[in-house]
């Protein structure tokens, strides 16, 4: 795939690709399109041998805001590159494969990546957008930007890449997870999830900095150096947490399920158990 629609591709001076989410006028949300089309982007700068280090920012006013939402946003039909069977199945059993898909397995895929990899943030970021931006593995954010997640609101644990305590501590997480208020950059950066807050004008120039110094190492080095960050993670039980809390989700993706499906039958005068 080379005529991106929803991000945009390039590669700069000093062995960096700078990836960004280019639907502003969405505020960058996530439809399908773009999930398929920022990982070739990624598999793209992964495969090139010229490129040391991956810049990941967003185009607008915003970062991300989150999963796109709105029916019929995406007609795009993409070509699946995981296992997860059944997608097209109804009921939970198709939404699950569907979220291993899109969210969980392509996060991970993200995440190993065998060259390091920048998340450039300003503006918000909410929900889905936090999984972007926490597969990176350095985050450099505008003095303005803020961190959300709200989807305790919609009947769930939170969004599927469930990194909030490993990336905010866990009581941290658990206030912004049970009250959904925004985490600042400053305070994100007190609680080691970002590694630089800088002025939003500078933000672009400071993260290509970055990004070109640490392409000066060696790209086996530094891909061995990540191994070893990533492997400890998952020995501290980070992937096994993330897929437990990612089938904690989809409990909570059922239950709000039978809730609507309760509550409708009620407006129709149908009386149902336990929901009464």
């Amino acid at each position: 795939m080379t005529d991106y629609q929803t991000v945009a591709y390039e590669v700069l001076e000093g062995g960096v690709a700078h990836i960004k989410l280019n639907r502003p006028e969405a505020r960058n949300a996530q439809n399908q399109r773009m999930t398929y089309e920022l990982n070739d982007a990624f598999t793209a700068a992964a495969f090139d041998d010229d490129v040391k280090v991956i810049i990941l920012s967003g185009e607008g006013p915003h970062f991300s805001s989150g999963h796109d939402m709105k029916p019929g946003s995406d007609d795009y039909v993409p070509e699946r590159v995981g296992i997860s069977g059944g997608i097209g199945k109804p009921g939970s059993e198709g939404l699950m494969a569907y979220e291993e898909e899109v969210y969980l397995n392509m996060c991970r895929r993200w995440q190993t990546l065998p060259k390091p990899t920048i998340a450039q943030v300003h503006g918000k970021t909410i929900a889905g957008g936090l999984m972007l931006m926490w597969v990176c593995d350095l985050i450099v954010a505008s003095e303005e930007a803020s961190f959300i997640d709200l989807t305790v609101n919609f009947g769930v644990n939170g969004v599927e890449w469930f990194a909030h305590p490993w990336e905010l501590g866990l009581r941290k997480a658990k206030e912004m997870l049970f009250t959904g208020d925004p985490v600042s950059a400053q305070e994100a950066y007190n609680l080691g999830m970002v590694n630089h807050v800088v002025p939003k004008d500078e933000l672009g120039d400071f993260t290509l900095e970055l990004a070109q110094k640490i392409g000066q190492r060696p790209s086996y080095s530094l891909k061995l150096a990540k191994m070893a960050c990533n492997q400890t993670q998952d020995a501290q039980g980070f992937w096994t947490a993330q897929q437990a809390a990612f089938n904690l989700q989809h409990v909570g993706h059922a239950s709000s399920f039978e809730r609507m499906r309760a509550d409708a039958m009620k407006e129709a005068g149908v009386k149902i158990p336990f929901f009464d």
